[in-house]
């Protein structure tokens, strides 16, 4: 009775024994427990000596490596054994073969021990080995998945790419096999989501969930807080609105319906409608929202203008203009890296893109009247494209940009946006239209005014909120100040020199 009593008091013993290692194993398969090398240790401390694992070429994963033998190693990882033992020099050795997610290769687990390995060791080394896989496999499929979702956003990121230098074709090609029926459209509207870092990644799904996948959703390769949204319905727009009001400094800018082809241009118009967003309560507006110049001049002297500053494009291949007009919208609205990283090429390609313009339409992108203008005439271009242009008689198809800037409606207009700034007792309109005429450099301004640099970028920011339009980011909304000081006569009007091809003397705007 004695002995079975003492028997009972030592099963007892070994299974509390294995209940509890066995728990502290298992907490390991735990979502945020699984940790190979946390692992190792653990089963070292457990069998009280040391583990390794190694991979099948012999490089050290997890743990204190032994001296091992090379050719022992060798065939438990090619699986010619299953497993090894060995004891001598007072250790006693054990390798066991882990199988991996890649049938083509596998580690060995090895672990060493002053004593013999008694049966409770073994449990341990073998149930560890067992763990250790599952955790390999799951590491796989979590590898897997996260390679799928890169290779995913990639494919989304190269449609974007593709519409922004008008290759529609091919666009929707590449769509159509993963999300067929997403660009089965002549017209769509771009958003530009703004929030914090650390919440692009959940914003993007939610974005993606909420209008159905029936959206290109792309996380913005050149702005870091952006997601860009292509949608084709009405209905995906109102969506993306509701993810905006229960989160602080998130923002929501969207552009006017254009088509396919001028996803550059929606594109732009989109961040410069992010702008006037971080003025409003709501977080959100529309590019449509707000007047614009080329909508106050009349539209077919107008577009008779931009046909002929854009005139010397006109000579090129197809694909190599669109590729051209778009790297420009883009090379005016954002500085050369950020065009770069949103088209898909480097900052040398652009810059000798943008270059090759300048000569084409012979000016100097360096100066922000100049910028100005063609940016305008670029507009035109596109939400005048049904408009006939004026014909070749008469004064009207003559036009030149005072002509046009002289309109009553534009120059109402720019005395309205202007007249803003004269409440200001610092005078910001005088430091404006000063750091425009230096090409928006603030030391050339400050030297100008006699005042400090950081002053004139002060002056610059306080105007921002007045104007509700961002200044010192350059793009579209700078432009249009730069439109209005033209129209009141508060700037000189920028020279483009007759090309030399006998383009219409019209271009020399005086």
């Amino acid at each position: 009775m004695a002995g079975r009593e003492d028997g009972v008091r030592r099963t007892g013993a070994r299974s509390a024994d294995a209940s509890a290692w066995a728990e502290e194993l298992l907490d390991h398969l735990r979502p945020n427990g699984r940790d190979i090398g946390r692992v190792v240790a653990w089963l070292a401390d457990a069998v009280q000596g040391t583990a390794s694992l190694q991979d099948d070429t012999g490089a050290l994963l997890a743990g204190t490596l032994p001296d091992l033998d090379d050719d022992l190693v060798a065939a438990v990882a090619a699986g010619r054994i299953a497993s090894a033992a060995w004891e001598g020099q007072g250790r006693h050795l054990r390798l066991v073969r882990v199988s991996c997610p890649n049938p083509a290769s596998a580690g060995v687990l090895a672990v060493a021990r002053e004593t013999p390995f008694d049966r409770r060791s073994s449990d341990i080394l073998t149930h560890t080995v067992q763990v250790i896989e599952l955790l390999l496999k799951a590491g796989e499929t979590t590898a897997a998945g996260r390679r799928l979702e890169r290779a995913t956003s990639d494919l989304r990121l190269a449609i974007l790419q593709l519409l922004m230098v008008e290759d529609t074709v091919s666009a929707r090609r590449v769509a159509a096999g993963l999300w067929p029926g997403l660009l089965d459209t002549d017209s769509a509207c771009v958003y530009v989501v703004e929030c914090t870092v650390e919440e692009r990644d959940r914003l993007a799904e939610e974005c993606i969930d909420v209008t159905g996948e029936q959206a290109l959703v792309v996380l913005c390769p050149a702005v870091d807080e952006h997601v860009i949204v292509v949608t084709p319905g009405e209905a995906a727009a109102r969506e993306l609105r509701t993810l905006i009001g229960p989160r602080p400094r998130t923002f929501i800018g969207g552009s006017a319906r254009q088509s396919l082809a001028r996803t550059a241009t929606a594109y732009g118009q989109a961040v410069s409608a992010l702008a006037v967003a971080h003025f409003r309560p709501e977080k959100a507006a529309v590019y449509a929202e707000r007047t614009h110049p080329e909508r106050l001049i009349d539209p077919a002297p107008l577009r008779g203008w931009a046909a002929r500053v854009l005139h010397p494009l006109d000579t090129l291949a197809h694909h190599t203009r669109a590729e051209l007009l778009a790297t420009t919208r883009l090379g005016l609205e954002f500085t050369a890296v950020s065009a770069a990283k949103v088209l898909g090429v480097s900052r040398n390609t652009v810059r000798a893109r943008m270059e090759r313009v300048e000569a084409l339409l012979h000016t100097d992108f360096s100066d922000v009247t100049a910028r100005a203008v063609v940016h305008l005439a670029l507009n035109t271009q596109v939400s005048l494209a049904d408009v006939p242009a004026a014909d070749g008689s008469g004064q009207a198809a003559q036009a030149s940009l005072p002509d046009l800037l002289a309109g009553p409606a534009l120059r109402t207009w720019a005395q309205d946006v202007l007249a803003r700034l004269e409440n200001d007792t610092r005078d910001l309109r005088r430091t404006l239209r000063t750091w425009i005429a230096e090409g928006g450099n603030a030391e050339r301004a400050a030297q100008s005014l006699g005042v400090h640099a950081q002053t004139v970028r002060e002056h610059v920011r306080s105007a921002e909120p007045v104007l509700e339009r961002q200044l010192l980011a350059g793009g579209s909304d700078l432009y249009e100040v730069v439109l209005a000081h033209l129209a009141v006569g508060d700037l000189d009007q920028p020279v483009l020199p007759a090309p030399k091809s006998g383009l219409p003397d019209s271009l020399v705007h005086r």
